[in-house]
């Protein structure tokens, strides 16, 4: 009963901490799951890509000022690494984007289950 409670004050309050967390967790959580059972390397992808984003949310929400009371503190650790995490995510897209068009090329699929010879 005293989860039932704890989510209720989470649904009826002000969005904070807490709230980002539970997102990011769950963009992660649905990322990691797109991964596993997508077959389509594009379905991959963009399971990838939650995953980074919802490690962002939780970026965010570390580096918030209501985690740190007092002092002179700016607040930019969380979305400076989100930032570099975003840059990462950019340049991985477009490096795996141009591999699943070469395995398109040689392939004529995109489906991942046929990606079981490599050569060098």
């Amino acid at each position: 009963m005293d989860s039932l409670l704890t989510l209720a004050n989470l649904l009826t309050e002000a969005p904070g901490v807490a709230h980002f967390m539970a997102v990011g967790a769950v963009m992660f959580v649905c990322g990691a799951l797109c991964m596993a059972t997508k077959r389509n390397a594009l379905g991959v992808l963009m399971g990838i890509e939650l995953v980074l984003n919802g490690a962002n949310m939780n970026f965010v929400a570390f580096g918030s000022r209501q985690l740190h009371n007092g002092g002179n503190f700016l607040g930019l650790d969380g979305p400076l690494m989100a930032l570099f995490v975003i840059v990462l995510a950019a340049a991985e897209a477009a490096v795996a984007l141009a591999i699943v068009l070469n395995f398109y090329n040689n392939h004529d699929s995109i489906d991942v289950d046929r990606a079981d010879q490599l050569q060098g």
